[in-house]
């Protein structure tokens, strides 16, 4: 059976080199708290964070420890340290990235529309640096039925201290 999970994970594993490009869109205009030139963006993230929050690449599925991150703890912004998700809202999805059913705070994130590989998706990206982090889907758990799916390269975690 063919769902869409199956079409996105197909999608992401079929990028050849494991990334997926795709141009900044409006976010590009926007005021961000934390904003840096591309040449800081480059020394400050590796080459792969860079990829990914800065020119909304997708990491290859199942690559990244955070989606088997179990500890109890926060995913915060890898580009600018910005409390992303909670442990306590983290679920196994079965797609390779790192999934959550809300934000730590509604504030903690935006969204706009993605019309990339020829589907209509919602892009999340970081409130606080405009860092791409993953897609929005309406196919996730109680209590909100959403799904957001991640890229574990974006984030950091900070485990909750004994």
């Amino acid at each position: 059976m063919i769902t869409r999970r199956l079409v996105l994970v197909a999608a992401a594993g079929a990028v050849g080199a494991g990334w997926a490009w795709r141009p900044r869109g409006a976010r590009a205009a926007e005021a961000f708290s934390v904003s840096h030139s591309d040449a800081e963006w480059r020394k400050l993230l590796t080459p792969e964070q860079y990829a990914v929050l800065r020119e909304s690449a997708t990491e290859r599925p199942f690559t990244s420890p955070l989606d088997k991150e179990k500890r109890r703890g926060t995913f915060t912004c890898a580009g600018c340290d910005q409390e992303l998700f909670s442990s306590a809202t983290k679920f196994e999805s079965g797609t390779g990235w790192p999934s959550f059913w809300a934000p730590i705070a509604d504030a903690a994130v935006g969204t706009e529309r993605d019309t990339t590989l020829g589907m209509v998706r919602t892009a999340v990206h970081c409130s606080r640096c405009g860092g791409h982090l993953g897609h929005l889907f309406d196919d996730g758990p109680r209590p909100t039925g959403l799904r957001y799916c991640m890229n574990g390269i974006a984030m950091r975690f900070k485990p909750l201290a004994a």
